[in-house]
């Protein structure tokens, strides 16, 4: 992994968790590279995790900060960072499925089919939020908290997704652009 980045910005000095950092970030790390396959996925997850340890610092919701207990947030953000997984796959697995039973106007002009395959050759990041909004049905709030990101980028997102969706969907039905 080479040297460890500098602290959290949002780490003061003074900070438990900058205190810690350069000591705990391997082991956290090397917790969460070997249980997600990722090194991408991993560094992500460390920074989620030191985060969330500044922020429960601030909130003074935290224990004394110790490296175990820096890897039990990992864990809880590893957890998480399953979950999305899983309803993600949960999504675009019902995205693929036709509705027998559902008398669906859409049915007649969308193929399922072309859509399903439009959205797995979309970007993961607006696969996700596609699927959460619209298969999963949450609110652009609860979306935006998921994936970690402002509610205002969150619609922009899903607006830039939706066209995307749509580009995509024409192209594998022969429409064009």
């Amino acid at each position: 992994m080479g040297t460890p980045p500098n602290p959290p910005p949002q780490a003061a000095a003074g900070d438990p968790v900058a205190a810690i950092y350069r000591r705990a970030l391997p082991q956290v790390y090397g917790y969460l590279l070997p249980r997600c396959g990722s090194a991408a996925v991993a560094e992500d997850l460390a920074a989620e995790t030191f985060m969330a340890a500044v922020a429960a610092t601030r909130q003074g919701r935290a224990p004394e900060v110790t490296v175990a207990w820096l890897v039990g947030v990992a864990r809880h953000k590893l957890v998480d960072h399953w979950r999305r997984a899983g309803r993600e796959r949960r999504g675009l697995a019902l995205a693929g499925q036709a509705g027998e039973v559902v008398d669906d106007p859409w049915a007649d002009w969308l193929d399922a089919d072309a859509a399903h395959a439009a959205l797995s050759r979309l970007p993961a990041q607006q696969r996700a939020a596609l699927v959460l909004r619209y298969l999963d049905g949450l609110p652009v709030a609860e979306v935006a908290a998921l994936l970690g990101r402002s509610l205002h980028a969150t619609e922009t997102l899903l607006a830039r997704s939706r066209a995307a969706l749509r580009r995509v969907y024409r192209e594998g039905e022969g429409h064009g652009a």
